[in-house]
């Protein structure tokens, strides 16, 4: 069984938008320092190109030869200007029949038309363009107002900045979502979750802020939800007093130290339910809690409180 790492093809051609790879790119670069290495291949039909801002790029590969295990991005262009070398739309055509990823950004998903991957699948693009695109490719489903639509192996994004929104959910797939906040975090980027997808998960929800003191506090909670560690311990590590701590954490969040740490407890705890080998015990002990009897207490708390918000929320769309 092969060990390297997840491949990351960056398909360029003359006339693409530099933003559209330079924004995925450098996420995907920045996921080393948290564990995951891709290796990332800057590829094109020829050596050299000239982007649509002027900028050449050069020493890029071949296209390659791809499998399962690939992922390939492609960047949007300027429709009026720029036309994808036939060689490429084939290229990414064969990339779909051997089973790689295949994710555009902005107009690139006109790339993914022409090579006949929209047939039957939902897909977006930069909204100035989601009518032409509904035009040029009808049997396709066309979706408006996203930051991205997967359906299948292909994975589509809408405007420019939104190819880094794509990336991090690409990063949350590939090693959860703590990877995807902590590269969204050195980014100095928001994490935008899609409205399709549940924006139920602690490691992202409370992270969209700006306070390295409070993100310390948070990266360590994360890392060790099993901890104790009494607020006194928590403002040293932020380098702040308890008082200031407690404001700016729940300025920044919206909710207490204690709650945040709560929530990430039984957000752990929800993941190693699934190993059919832990015993509760051995879950509530992993967790920081006393006992299994503790662990299924608040366990039933949090889930009336769910259940009461999801309540209140059908209500106020009635």
């Amino acid at each position: 069984m092969s060990t390297r790492p997840r491949r990351v093809v960056f398909a360029l051609f003359p006339g693409c938008e530099v933003l559209d790879v330079a924004g995925p790119l450098q996420a995907f670069h920045e996921a080393a320092a948290f564990g995951v290495v891709y290796e990332i291949v800057h590829a094109a039909t020829t050596p050299q190109i000239r982007t649509a801002q002027g900028l050449d790029f050069a020493g890029l590969s071949p296209l390659p030869d791809v499998g399962p295990d690939d992922r390939v991005i492609v960047p949007g262009y300027t429709l009026a200007d720029t036309r994808p070398p036939a060689k490429l739309v084939a290229w990414v055509r064969r990339a779909a029949a051997a089973g790689a990823q295949v994710c555009s950004v902005c107009t690139g998903t006109f790339v993914l038309g022409e090579a006949g991957l929209l047939d039957g699948r939902r897909c977006t693009t930069h909204w100035k363009r989601v009518r032409e695109l509904q035009r040029r490719f009808p049997r396709a489903t066309v979706v408006g107002d996203r930051l991205f639509v997967q359906d299948g192996p292909v994975m589509s994004s809408a405007g420019i900045a939104s190819g880094i929104d794509m990336a991090l959910a690409l990063l949350e797939q590939d090693g959860g979502p703590v990877l995807a906040s902590s590269v969204a975090r050195d980014l100095v980027v928001y994490m935008r979750r899609d409205g399709a997808h549940a924006q139920d998960s602690v490691y992202l929800d409370f992270q969209t802020h700006l306070s390295p003191g409070v993100h310390l506090v948070q990266q360590h909670l994360v890392a060790h939800p099993e901890s104790s560690d009494r607020l006194e311990a928590l403002a040293r590590m932020a380098g702040m007093s308890e008082r200031t701590l407690t404001r700016a954490f729940r300025r920044a969040t919206g909710i207490s130290v204690h709650s945040y740490r709560e929530r990430l407890r039984l957000a752990r705890a929800r993941d190693l339910m699934r190993n059919p080998t832990m015993t509760m015990d051995a879950i509530a002990s992993a967790c920081g809690y006393a006992d299994a009897r503790q662990l299924r207490r608040l366990w039933a708390a949090h889930r009336a409180e769910r259940a009461s918000e999801s309540d209140d929320a059908s209500q106020a769309e009635r």
